[in-house]
């Protein structure tokens, strides 16, 4: 909620409770505010120079019921201040018998394309092929509990950050049975045991809106903490060399340049 619109709720009550995540999207905003008023409240709390909020401030809940431990890990060093663990338990997540993406953690796929904007067939043909070799009978996953089951079609979340991406990748993917394809905007609190994230620019100059949309730190977070088990990036590789021309840039690409430090390549 942005700041706009918590000082005009806040008069309706002697006290007021703010919770949520400011790491997180934000809502999308249509209407003309002074600068900063369209912020979100909790980041004006918190301050920029820190991404949770300090004991003094209020209350940081510091698991998460999702994240497999070296998911966490990723997501705690970029956006959480080292402060986010994962819960008992959440180490026993894990994908078998895939041949591609098995055990857990962060996976880049890289697939070379020229000139594409907000759709990119070659990165769905990618993604189409990938899921056939991890979608057979012998694949499964293990929750939390230690429970094995097959992985099926509805245990697997494919997002793309534009629209055009998400209704090519519908169509290649529907005769697979893979349904739960959408923006990383929709899927927001969603989950699934594995993630496929399709980056779709060529270059970040051909990126629609920018690097301020492509390289959003709260979009790189919400598109890899979707994941129970795998996290795959499919991305041009040049993606992982913008021109970066400020501070606030370069802190853009960070997310994208560390996850290709750790991620294993497919």
């Amino acid at each position: 909620m942005s700041l706009a619109q918590l000082l005009a709720i806040a008069r309706c009550a002697k006290n007021l409770v703010m919770l949520g995540d400011p790491q997180q999207l934000e809502q999308p905003q249509q209407g003309a505010h002074p600068n900063g008023a369209d912020v979100a409240a909790l980041t004006h709390l918190i301050g920029v120079d820190r991404h949770t909020l300090s004991d003094a401030q209020g209350l940081f809940l510091p698991e998460t019921w999702r994240l497999q431990p070296s998911l966490c890990e990723f997501t705690s060093q970029l956006y959480y201040d080292h402060r986010l663990l994962p819960r008992v338990g959440n180490e026993h997540q894990r994908l078998d018998g895939t041949g591609v993406v098995d055990g857990a953690g962060h996976f880049l796929l890289e697939c070379e394309h020229e000139g594409n904007q907000a759709m990119a067939p070659e990165e769905v043909a990618a993604i189409e092929r990938l899921l056939r070799r991890i979608l057979q009978p012998r694949a499964t996953w293990t929750d939390r509990g230690g429970r094995t089951s097959a992985l099926r079609p509805d245990d697997v979340l494919v997002i793309a950050p534009y629209n055009a991406q998400v209704g090519a990748l519908r169509r290649a993917l529907e005769p697979l049975g893979v349904s739960r394809v959408g923006t990383v905007d929709k899927f927001q609190g969603q989950e699934a045991p594995l993630v496929i994230y399709s980056c779709t620019s060529s270059s970040p100059e051909d990126a629609p809106r920018g690097l301020a949309f492509l390289y959003d730190p709260h979009r790189l977070n919400v598109a890899t903490s979707r994941a129970r088990c795998a996290f795959v990036m499919v991305a041009s590789p040049r993606l992982f060399a913008p021109p970066v021309r400020t501070p606030q840039q370069m802190q853009w690409a960070n997310g994208m340049c560390r996850f290709r430090e750790v991620a294993r390549q497919i």
